[in-house]
């Protein structure tokens, strides 16, 4: 049986998807998307299936994600699961689908936290100064 397995990642959050011939079911960390607590989430990671339309229905996909927040973890698992579908169905009209929809679908989003820096809280925030 064929399983493709593809990565997608957002700030520290890391998503693994494994994508097989099945009957349409999505697992994320073992849990049935459809029973996901976070409603936001689990709309962002239907996104590329939903595109996809009837290509996808008869793929079963499971997803581990690990890492980051919930909504981090919702952006690496979709960019994830939209990977694994168009490298399954080898479908450029599809890759193109997704990138007209949302280009961090297939391309990995580049934008990251900043680094703290010395004598603040925080990338941004200072101490401060009390001498005037």
């Amino acid at each position: 049986m064929k399983v493709i397995v593809s990565t997608g990642k957002r700030k520290t959050a890391i998503a693994q998807a494994s994508v097989r011939k099945g009957m349409g079911r999505i697992r994320v960390n073992r849990v049935p998307l459809e029973i996901w607590p976070y409603e936001i989430g689990r709309f962002k990671m239907l996104e590329p299936i939903k595109l996809a339309g009837k290509k996808a229905d008869a793929l079963d996909i499971d997803v581990r994600v690990h890492g980051g927040g919930v909504m981090g973890q919702a952006d690496a698992a979709r960019t994830a699961i939209a990977r694994g579908i168009w490298t399954y169905l080898k479908d450029d009209e599809l890759a193109n689908l997704y990138r007209e929809y949302d280009r961090t679908l297939i391309a990995p989003d580049t934008r990251f936290k900043l680094p703290k820096k010395p004598l603040g809280r925080g990338a941004r925030k200072k101490r401060q100064k009390s001498y005037r």
